[in-house]
């Protein structure tokens, strides 16, 4: 029975690829994986910067700007840096062809700028791959129903590593950016955070929900979907041209190939909260849907919420929203005053959103109870609480953050030996 052949989709995120040197490092990445014979499909973002400056153009133009010639030109630095690692791994003697979205095709809805994917066909994909030629795909684009260039919102380039990889049936996606693979907590802020050799679908999509950057949220919402195995790894590292077990990074897979489930996985901050208290709102039923039922008909994402009852037939509730969406929560709320009949209402914009992930919870007992008594011990405030079956999340002010953080670290017994 012949030996069946890697198949393998290796993405590259834009420090990746910042410059001409980046772009030939990365060549001679993808060139170890095929000459140890292995059928690589490459996705690229654009160049470090290089969407920023053709976002600002857009803008610079028009704060309106048609978001279907803004796709037209946002989709542009990923056809550059496709084309221009083709030529890179050619020049090193590898076969390899750049592919754009619509070529493919890589079928979207028409929700231009933040598109979601409908369908990858990946027939003519595979027939280069068998030819031997290195299919170096643009990330971040597709085409919709009519034909059009729609891209898929910041970040997008993952979601389209995952959702080949998905379509190919590749063994694995290997996301390579600037770190080494996936922490404890952020190690600019805690020292002693340690890397994660295995982290389960649920894990990394509740790390990257609330904060954590590495892998982006859509991307693992797919990789869990179809159960594509994806392994973070640094582009700046040289690593052996070999399947997960003998590579570094981090393995995000099906939580029934984690082992040792630890009780805390991982913790994660989000300084991008704000809160907003309504207060002395009549106490009687349909007052949370009066609050939050415009909020959400104007498009404001709410998260964490507290109600507490006071003594005079009244209630007051609180919750948090994202800070570039403050303005606008206080807006609707205050356009809506007469039918929530509230008395008073106070934001705070300088808290910070911590919490605590680990499918380890799910059989374990006491991990709230150690988050609240390790915060209390450093005279912390807890301001508001979250839960979910595998995370508890706190706010906090944000002159804590990271007095918290390596407190909680500690706690959970993260820190590296």
């Amino acid at each position: 029975m012949p030996l069946k052949i890697p198949r393998i989709v290796m993405k590259f995120g834009g420090t990746s690829v910042a410059d001409l040197d980046r772009i030939r490092a990365v060549a001679k990445t993808v060139k170890k994986q095929v000459e140890a014979g292995c059928e690589v499909s490459v996705v690229v973002s654009a160049m470090s910067g290089v969407t920023n400056q053709l976002v600002d153009y857009c803008q610079s133009l028009s704060p309106l700007f048609d978001p279907y010639e803004y796709d037209a030109v946002v989709a542009t630095g990923e056809q550059v840096t496709s084309g221009l690692l083709a030529i890179a791994l050619q020049t090193i003697g590898i076969k390899a062809r750049s592919w754009q979205g619509w070529q493919i095709p890589l079928k979207t809805d028409d929700a231009h700028s933040k598109a979601r994917i409908e369908s990858v066909d990946s027939e003519a994909l595979i027939e280069c791959m068998k030819s031997g030629v290195v299919p170096v795909v643009a990330g971040f684009q597709g085409v919709d129903g009519t034909g059009r260039i729609a891209t898929l919102g910041r970040g997008g380039s993952d979601t389209s590593a995952v959702a080949l990889a998905a379509a190919l049936k590749a063994d694995r996606c290997d996301i390579y950016t600037d770190v080494d693979g996936i922490y404890t907590t952020d190690p600019r802020i805690v020292e002693k955070a340690r890397r994660i050799k295995a982290i389960a679908y649920e894990e990394m999509l509740e790390l990257a929900s609330v904060g954590a950057k590495v892998l982006q949220t859509r991307s693992v919402e797919l990789a869990m979907k179809e159960k594509v195995r994806v392994q973070v790894l640094s582009s700046f590292e040289d690593s052996p041209a070999a399947m997960e077990d003998f590579l570094p990074g981090s393995l995000v897979v099906s939580e029934d190939e984690i082992v040792e489930k630890e009780q805390v996985t991982g913790i994660a901050y989000s300084l991008n909260e704000a809160k907003v208290v309504v207060k002395n709102i009549p106490d009687q039923p349909g007052v949370a849907s009066a609050i939050f039922g415009p909020l959400a008909s104007g498009n404001v994402n709410v998260d964490m919420i507290v109600q507490s009852s006071g003594s005079d037939n009244t209630t007051d509730m609180t919750f948090t929203v994202p800070k570039t969406e403050l303005a606008q929560a206080v807006q609707i709320l205050e356009n809506e005053r007469p039918n929530i009949r509230f008395k008073e209402m106070s934001t705070d914009s300088d808290v910070v959103k911590i919490s605590v992930v680990g499918i380890g919870m799910k059989s374990h007992t006491g991990v709230a109870n150690t988050m609240f008594r390790t915060l209390a011990e450093r005279s912390i405030n807890v301001q508001v609480i979250s839960t979910s079956e595998i995370k508890v999340s706190v706010l906090v002010a944000a002159e804590y953050k990271e007095l918290a953080m390596r407190a909680l670290h500690t706690a959970y017994g993260l820190d590296a030996k």
